[in-house]
């Protein structure tokens, strides 16, 4: 059975190479033409260049952070309406199918669908940025949500808490770090995203980049290509560590939950003191 599977991969791989219709006899070339390309646009940068390349990649940045936080207003509700271990199952399958379909939309469509709404401006690319987040935000979210340890729900059940108790007692502390990892970690996405939409006209980094490619105008290009990278780079490592700092919780501030009785768990929690229970400080 796994020969059968490798051999149809193989099959696979095969096919798709033969039907892009590449030439694959320019390869031998393509460091050359790189190299002068390169080379045009290392010789005709200048410090405005440069200037305008960085605010337009302030104005991606600010596209994407916005786009991401207006879906995670929407994907925090519907990841958890969409765990199983809090809703219904067949409540929960319909709404993984409505995060299905929203993924399914690439952000590129859903401008071209708002462009005759909102026009060519920055606010269509922050409600395409939204609109393409949620789906995958919320689907992550349900699943951190389902991935949470059942003893604290089953022991604010116990003492009789109602949902929205067991929601913000039981759920939320668990959940809440995961959460806002995925959060970061889409936020550096939809940078690369921003700049891509860019290209329709929309504003950011990428307008330059296509308006310059487009003249030839190899300075500004190449401003932006490195604005570009170093921009992405930077937000990449700050983010990464912002996450992992998220993740760890404050040093020394974890406890094994083994280590507190249910019961005492329940009054913990419904009297304000999930922090002992989670991982966090009291006071």
């Amino acid at each position: 059975m796994a020969g059968l599977l490798l051999a149809v991969g193989a099959v696979a791989v095969v096919w798709a190479v033969v039907g892009l219709g590449a030439k694959w006899s320019r390869l031998l070339d393509a460091p050359q033409d790189l190299y002068r390309i390169f080379e045009l646009m290392f010789a005709a940068m200048t410090a405005d260049d440069f200037a305008d390349a960085f605010s337009a990649m302030w104005d991606s940045i600010a596209m994407a952070w916005l786009g991401t936080m207006l879906a995670s207003l929407v994907a925090i509700p519907f990841g958890f309406m969409a765990a199983e271990n809090l809703v219904p199952r067949w409540f929960s399958l319909l709404m993984r199918q409505i995060f299905n379909l929203l993924r399914s939309v690439p952000e590129l469509v859903i401008v071209l669908a708002l462009i005759p709404v909102l026009g060519l401006a920055k606010n269509t690319g922050v409600l395409a940025i939204a609109i393409g987040s949620i789906g995958t935000l919320s689907k992550l979210f349900s699943e951190v949500v389902e991935g949470i340890d059942r003893g604290p729900i089953e022991a604010a059940d116990a003492c009789g808490a109602n949902r929205l108790q067991r929601l913000r007692w039981s759920v939320i502390p668990q959940s809440a770090p995961e959460i806002t990892s995925f959060i970061l970690y889409r936020f550096e996405i939809n940078i690369r995203v921003s700049s891509v939409l860019g290209v329709l006209g929309i504003g950011g980094i990428g307008g330059i980049l296509r308006e310059s490619l487009r003249f030839k105008e190899w300075g500004p290009a190449g401003a932006a290509l490195i604005v570009v990278v170093v921009a992405t780079i930077l937000i990449d490592v700050l983010s990464g560590a912002v996450r992992r700092r998220i993740l760890a919780g404050p040093a020394g501030s974890r406890r094994d939950r083994g280590d507190v009785p249910p019961a005492q768990q329940a009054e913990l929690m419904l009297g304000g003191g999930a922090g002992v229970v989670y991982g966090g400080s009291t006071t």
